[in-house]
Order: C-alpha cells, then structure tokens, then sequence
C-alpha cells in the first residue's frame, strides 16, 4: 500500500470510555478471585480405597463435609512430610492449610458412620465437620433478577431525563435546567448582516438592539432604558431564526438560542425551572441574548382552553416568563429576542411594554429584496451566463426567502438531472414550476376528450386574462399533469399594495374564464368539475367584497369578523355576526358580482 493511500484511509473511530467498563472489571476480577481461591482447584479427587487406606493409617488430620455432597480431606503435618505427597504439595494452586483430597462418598450417612467406625477400631483421632459454602458467582446470579430490575429503572431514569442534555450530564437530577444552546467567544456564531439579504427594515430595528449591548452606557447616561424584548413577526420562512443569528454574530455577547417547545415536559413544573434557570445563566454572562424560536408553543393567550384545567403545565411556564422578564434589572444588559408566525394567539401580558418593547415585522420581500436574496443563494451554483437574476426575482412574487432557497437547490438538482455542466435559465423555470405545482406526472392515464375539455378550458384562462386590462399578466398555460392539477394557467401578479373593485372584478373573469370557454364550446351539459377550485376561488373574493371591504350595494360595512370563514361569512364558534336579512342580502349581492 502506497503512503498516500495510507494517508487517505479512513481512521478508525476510538472507543469512548464509559463507566460500564468499570463494573464489567470489577465483576470479571470477583470471577478471577473466586476461581483461583477455590479449594477445589488445589485438591486431588480420592478414590474409595484410597479413601480408606489414608483413614485406617491415620493420615488424616480433619474432614470436612461440604454442602452435604463432598468432604475436604485435611492430612496430619506427619503425613505431609512423606515422598508419596510431595507431588501434592508442589501443585500450582496448593496453598498450605488447603485439602490435599476432595473425596464424592455418595450418601451422606453411610459416609458418616463408615468414619465413626473406622475411629472407634483404629482409635483414629479424625476431627469431621460440616460446612454450607456458597460462591460470589451463585450470589450474584441468586440476586440476578433484582439486579436487572435496578439496571432497567436506572435506563429509563436516565432517558427521561433526556440523556446528555443540558446542565450537568443529563441525569434526573438536573431534568429542570435549561436546554439552551449557548453559543459565545468559544463558539462564535459566523453569521452577520452581510449574510442577511433583504429585510432592510427589520435589519434597522436589530442593529439598534446590536448598539446596545456593545454602547449601553450611551444610552443609559441620558437616562434611557435599555428595551428588555423584540418580537420578531412574520410569515414562515421570511428569515426570522436568520435575523436572530446574525444580531448574535454582530453583537459578539453571549448567545442563548432554544425552541419554544424546549420548555414543555411530561414532568410538573419543569418548564417554570427551565425559565428560571435560563434566565440565571444569561444574568450571570450579561451582556447577553435569550432567543426562543417559535415562541407561540408557550406564549398562547391564558385560559383559551378551560378543559386543561387550572394546573396547566403551559400557563405555569408563561407566567414563570412573564415574571423573568419583568424581575431582572432595566440595565441588567440582558434582552430577551423571540420568534413567530402566529402572533395572533400570544398572551396579550406577554406583548406589552416592559416586556417584549418592541415588534419588528418581517414581511415578504419585494421584488428588489429577492434579487438580494437569490444573490446569496445562487453564489455557490455554476451558473449559465444567461441567467438573468432581475427575471428570476419578476417570476417569484410573494416567494419567501426559503421558498427562494428552495428554487435554487431544485434547479441545481434538475440541472444534474440532466447532465448539464452549468444551471441555465430554463432549469429555473422549471424548478419554479415545480415547487408552485409538483412534480409533472406523465404517467397519469388521460383520454382524448378530458385533454381536448383541459385544453379549452385552460385556452378560457388565457382568453380572458389577456383581454381584461387589470388582470395580471399570462406566463405559461400547460395542460400536462402536475400535483394534484391537471392542467393550469400560471400569472404574474402586481406587487401592489392596495386594490381596486375593477382590478378583483378582472381578476374574477379570468378565473372564470375556463369554466366560459367549457360552456360555449361544449355547452351547460358538458361543463365539468375542473373549474372546482376556481368557483371557490371567485366566491371568497366575492363575499370579502361585500363582508370585509364594503364593496356593494349594503354599504361600507365590515360584516366579517377577524378569524371567520370565508366562504361561510361566520365565525369559527358558528355564531352569525349579522342578522338573517343582512345575511340574505350578502348572498343576493355575491351571486350578483359573479353573475354579472
């Protein structure tokens, strides 16, 4: 074997030491013990004649009767001392005062009345007694089953108690420290600003917090305080957990990052101590940051769900939180971060001033945003020159940074796919297809006519959004297969941020312009359940016209409240917000809007 095969070969992974090798010696060294301080292995097994020759000449200083079955015989130190025992006496484990003899004599009382008549007829001056011994082997498997009992409840004490975690080995014992992750000078998070791209907003508000902790005294000295929380909100995968990481590489202060979920135990009360704990180290490495992902798992409003009960292991956290971040110190130079998509649902105590100050939102990025942020993520491709970043961010509207990343993983992976050396443009495309529609599905069986019904009906899309002036904008119309589609129409929508009646009005005709064409080519008998999503689609955004932005003949009237369900106009409990009259005319105008 060559040297840089040698240099290249794998090493093998070291053992771990683990304090079961311990027991493991200890309990192959009482083996040991016990079978080198045997008597057995130093004694010869006698015959009975030889049994009796030894008795009748008197060679035999004692007898003794083991467990009823064996007798140890003992020779006198005359005996001893004669050439027909030496051989005995020179054995590897002869150890003086051991038997010489082990003698099996079978019955027990014929044994003992054969010595007592050999001592009365050779006046023998024999001693003979009996001894029950029992090894360390045979009490260790006597008490086997209470062993392995013990073993087991140490297994699963040690499981429950989550293994290696957090605070001190894992053991039961330390079940309600915190499960942080720290990370600080010994292990520094890399991830700054610069890998951050777009949220230019958001990244204002952190950098502010970022000043803080490194120039508190320039705040403190003209009497400010220092904000005790931020709340970061927004959709999923918008960057959030990014944003935190990266206020913790700018900061350089001790980083404490931990889920929201990491509180809540099967055990009472663990998660009280788990806050109280975090809470403890961070004051101790102040100035620090406390960041909990997801912190809806714990935050939810009180008293929602009144079949829990009033010992709501939840509720015990929560207030356990509120009170730590109300107790330490303004200037204590700790600030607690959190992450959410459900803001909605947090206890309105956990929101106010004093405790989380601040709520920075990170919306979706717009369209300069995204060429930022596939700026990052295409670094690492082999790109094609013709990949144009300005068109890839037009056809993503209302793709969030992950979906983002998502893209370009997905057009790299079809670009192999493919045996291409570089990802071109139209790896791309159609790795956006994929991700808003799935995967193409050419194996679904289609007849002639559900083509011919798809293709007209996808035609009317196309028809009707290209001579309606405020619909958005045709990319592609494809009939093949994708998802759970059968075929599809795809737009590019204006990033606008309010909207007119007349642009919902030609959006509307154009989500019903499939279910047009089916009816005028093949008639009202023909028409088919493709145009399914589109009804519901056409009907949510006729009666929040009429419920939600009082855009109807009933006037401008909020009449859906905040949670209710689009298509039903109610809330989710199931009481009507509006009389049976109001009710009756919300349906007569949503059938009007879509009629006409």
């Amino acid at each position: 074997m060559s040297d840089s095969n040698k240099e290249n070969k794998p090493k093998s992974p070291k053992a771990k030491f683990s304090s079961y090798w311990i027991y493991g010696a200890i309990f192959i060294a009482l083996i040991v013990f016990q079978f080198l301080n045997s008597d057995a292995l130093a004694s010869k097994s006698l015959s009975k004649n030889k049994f009796e020759e030894i008795l009748n000449d008197n060679e035999i200083e004692k007898i003794l009767v083991v467990n009823n079955t064996t007798a140890q015989i003992y020779l006198t130190e005359d005996a001893l001392a004669k050439s027909k025992y030496k051989e005995y006496k020179t054995g590897t484990f002869y150890r003086p005062g051991s038997p010489i003899f082990e003698y099996n004599f079978g019955d027990q009382q014929n044994f003992e009345n054969e010595v007592s008549s050999a001592k009365e007829k050779y006046k023998l001056s024999v001693d003979m007694r009996n001894d029950n011994q029992t090894s360390i082997v045979e009490s260790i498997f006597n008490y086997l089953p209470f062993i392995l009992l013990i073993g087991v409840w140490l297994f699963f004490m040690k499981r429950m108690s989550g293994g290696g975690g957090a605070g001190g080995g894992g053991q039961i014992f330390n079940i309600g420290k915190s499960k942080a992750k720290l990370f600080d000078k010994d292990t520094k998070v890399k991830t700054t600003f610069e890998n951050v791209a777009g949220l230019e907003g958001a990244k204002e508000e952190v950098q502010e917090i970022v000043d803080f902790l490194k120039n508190h005294e320039k705040y403190t000295a003209l009497g400010g305080k220092i904000p005790k929380g931020a709340l970061l909100v927004g959709p999923p995968g918008t960057g959030k957990t990014l944003l935190a990481k990266a206020v913790a590489g700018e900061a350089g202060v001790p980083f404490f990052s931990l889920s929201g979920s990491d509180f809540v135990e099967m055990f009472v009360g663990v998660g009280a101590s788990r806050v109280r704990d975090l809470f403890k180290q961070a004051k101790e490495k102040a100035p620090s940051i406390i960041f909990i992902d997801e912190i809806d798992a714990i935050g939810r409003a009180r008293g929602r769900n009144a079949a829990q009960g009033s010992n709501d292991e939840r509720e015990n956290t929560l207030n356990q939180l509120l009170t730590e971040m109300d107790g330490f110190g303004t200037n204590s130079g700790v600030i607690l971060m959190a992450a959410t998509n459900r803001a909605d649902i947090l206890d309105r105590a956990l929101l106010r001033p004093g405790r989380f100050d601040r709520q920075i939102h990170v919306d979706m990025p717009d369209l300069n945003e995204r060429k930022e942020i596939f700026k990052v993520h295409l670094k690492p491709l082999k790109l094609d020159d013709k990949v144009d970043v300005e068109f890839l961010a037009k056809q993503t509207p209302g793709f969030s940074g992950a979906d983002i990343a998502n893209i370009c993983n997905e057009a790299a992976l079809i670009a192999a796919r493919h045996n291409k050396k570089t990802v071109d443009k139209q790896d791309f495309i159609d790795a956006v297809d994929r991700v808003v529609a799935g995967l193409e599905k050419k194996s679904r069986i289609i007849t002639p006519k559900e083509k011919r019904t798809i293709a007209y009906h996808e035609a009317g899309h196309a028809s009707v959004s290209w001579l309606t002036e405020h619909a958005s904008p045709l990319i592609k119309v494809t009939i093949v297969p994708r998802g759970r589609s059968l075929g599809a129409a795809w737009y590019l929508p204006e990033e606008r941020q309010i909207t007119t009646p007349v642009q919902m009005l030609d959006e509307m005709c154009a989500a019903l312009g499939g279910r047009a064409a089916e009816e005028v080519v093949f008639g009202y008998p023909e028409v088919t359940t493709g145009a399914g999503n589109d009804l519901q689609q056409v009907t949510s955004m006729a009666r929040q016209m009429v419920t939600r932005f009082g855009m109807s003949n009933i006037g401008p009237l909020a009449l859906e409240s905040q949670g209710a369900d689009p298509f039903l106009g109610r809330s989710m409990g199931g009481s009507s917000q509006y009389s049976e009259d109001i009710a009756s005319r919300i349906d007569m105008q949503i059938r009007s809007i879509i009629q006409h």
